[in-house]
């Protein structure tokens, strides 16, 4: 199986539509071995997902090492590994300068082992922190001294995505986008495409809930960012099952699944959705096991979805899903 490749935005990369989204190689959906980290990589390997997006938080850097350590070992396939930065403590917590995202982005070469990071974004950073702007001067300096490639960033909301596509250079944005939460697609993708910036999408099945799969009384573990954030104690609230209390969305991805196309079933609908959005490069989707890797990257191969579909999907999602969302989207 191959998955298709799009180009990601002014890069001049192309990537996999369908890419693996690395942050349970850090064990903070629950404890993951090495070998099972590994074999989710192969599977990404053998199913031609070439698109890969980790962080320096997933793991405190345990899934930049993993990536890192296979990639060394597994040189051959053509790969574009996406990393972010601005979450650790000295940043997030202690104030933005110059120096410390410099030392964030030597420490993630290190542990990818390679001298100079494709894509390196930042990660859900203060929206204050955006609009004083000099966080993208460094990056700027970053890049022309060869650390990175190029430079994007991850995104929590709307407005702070149409900021960032209108007053800086940034090569792609990461965005959340899915059928539970479906304004990105509306408001921010037009816009990234008539710019030619690359769109990443995350969370594309909504943390689970678009696998069709989960109950009321499913459990996490508590190590799960599933667990302690399901209300937003931790970080933003939509982060998690899009927004949504959890029982709702069930309820909602449960009514969902009587809108699939005869064959096809709601995790597969909810990946096609994606990619018929104009202006999508590649979704990254997570896995815990390699079998949902080859699973997710099947989904490029399916056909797009009928236009009377895509706007029944689009009025559902305004008069039954809108209202329950949470946060600012």
């Amino acid at each position: 199986m191959t998955v298709r490749q799009r180009p990601l935005g002014k890069t001049g990369f192309k990537v996999s539509e369908v890419g693996l989204g690395c942050w349970q190689l850090g064990g903070d959906w629950g404890a993951l071995p090495t070998a099972q980290a590994n074999a989710i990589l192969n599977a990404a390997d053998e199913s031609g997902v070439t698109f890969w997006d980790t962080a320096d938080v997933y793991g405190g850097g345990q899934s930049e090492q993993l990536i890192g350590a296979y990639t060394q070992q597994h040189p051959a396939p053509p790969r574009i590994i996406a990393t972010k930065a601005g979450r650790t403590p000295e940043l997030y917590g202690e104030g933005y300068t110059r120096d410390k995202l410099r030392a964030a982005i030597e420490r993630s070469r290190e542990r990818l082992q390679t001298d100079c990071l494709d894509l390196l974004q930042l990660h859900c950073i203060p929206y204050a922190e955006l609009q004083r702007g000099q966080v993208f001067e460094w990056l700027d300096e970053c890049k022309q001294d060869g650390l990175i490639r190029h430079y994007g960033a991850s995104v929590e909301t709307v407005e702070h995505a149409l900021w960032c596509l209108e007053n800086t250079d940034v090569a792609s944005l990461q965005l959340i986008v899915n059928l539970l939460r479906q304004d990105m697609a509306e408001q921010v993708l037009p816009r990234a495409e008539e710019k030619n910036v690359g769109v990443i999408v995350r969370l594309g099945l909504a943390s689970g809930l678009l696998s069709g799969k989960m109950q009321k009384d499913q459990q996490f573990s508590e190590d799960d960012q599933r667990h302690f954030n399901k209300d937003g104690q931790a970080f933003y609230v939509g982060e998690t099952f899009a927004g949504l209390p959890f029982n709702t969305g069930v309820e909602l991805a449960e009514r969902l699944k009587a809108l699939c196309p005869t064959g096809m079933s709601l995790p597969q609908m909810a990946l096609r959705w994606l990619l018929d959005q104009p202006g999508v490069s590649s979704i990254i989707t997570g896995a815990s096991r390699p079998e949902q890797v080859t699973a997710n990257a099947a989904a490029s191969a399916l056909p797009p979805l009928a236009d009377e579909l895509h706007d029944t999907l689009f009025q559902f999602y305004h008069a039954e899903v809108r209202q329950h969302i949470r946060g600012d989207i």
